[in-house]
């Protein structure tokens, strides 16, 4: 048996290559960080490339080797685009991180079905299909790679009372059995699928919430007593990126603050 290697040795993504979708802010841009701090380049990528250029500078004044490319990860002509150019930009995929997404918020009974539409697209099909591009190119033909779908407590169980947004659990729901199926279809591939399922984090998603329930109030509903920070996705999103989560696979770890617990999430 070859000598066990260091933590940091497990931890170390020198030499990797990681795209991140939904990178240009908020936990993109946290995860985007903890991944080119741990020595992987990086690629991030949303529809604003304004946005991108100022999030690419921020993470190459922390020393991170980065770049981006604007495209709408619900579209599929994108996805395909976004999957082809990172290839032939920086090589193969070795992480794959599907955080974009986004969140409707409407009564049930009266919720366009364009919004569900929209919801749906961008985050359930829009993870399948660069999922789907970047294995078939990438991944399976070197039978390795790591993807991490972004979930959400919200795909673990039903709504707060002061939130209604149907598509968005639908969305993130799917997202947790996704994983799961995933894992179970190409683990013999050597390509492990795991999601995080983040709780309340300020966001610009999370605006709304925060502004109409109000932070400490949520914050109270934790056992923690706390929101989610600019840190608290770091640790997790390494774990799954690197050599140190290397028999963990089809998992969802919520971070929230121990919120699922209560719920029984």
């Amino acid at each position: 048996m070859s000598t066990p290697r260091t933590v940091q040795q497990l931890f170390d993504l020198t030499g990797k290559t990681a795209l991140i979708t939904g990178g240009s802010r908020g936990l993109g841009l946290q995860m985007a960080h903890a991944l080119g701090e741990a020595g992987a380049k990086v690629v991030i990528s949303s529809r604003k490339a304004a946005d991108l250029e100022q999030a690419v500078m921020a993470l190459q004044d922390a020393g991170i080797d980065a770049r981006w490319i604007a495209a709408d990860a619900g579209n599929p002509a994108d996805i395909q685009r976004l999957a082809d150019e990172t290839l032939e930009r920086v090589g193969d995929v070795d992480i794959l991180v599907n955080n974009a997404g986004a969140t409707w918020g409407a009564p049930a009974q009266d919720h366009p079905l364009e919004a569900w539409d929209k919801v749906m697209n961008l985050n359930v099909r829009g993870y399948f299909l660069l999922s789907q591009a970047i294995a078939k190119a990438s991944m399976i033909p070197r039978q390795q790679g790591r993807i991490i779908n972004l979930a959400s407590i919200a795909g673990l169980g039903g709504n707060h009372p002061f939130m209604q947004t149907i598509a968005y659990n639908t969305s993130k729901g799917a997202v947790v059995n996704f994983t799961r199926a995933l894992a179970c279809e190409w683990g013999h591939l050597g390509i492990r699928v795991n999601a995080i399922a983040p709780g309340f984090f300020p966001s610009k998603m999370t605006a709304g919430t925060l502004a109409a329930v109000g932070e400490e109030r949520l914050a109270a509903g934790a056992p923690l007593q706390r929101l989610g920070d600019d840190e608290d996705l770091k640790g997790v999103t390494l774990l799954f990126a690197s050599e140190a989560g290397k028999h963990i696979t089809g998992q969802v770890l919520a971070v929230d603050g121990g919120v699922s617990a209560l719920i029984g999430g």
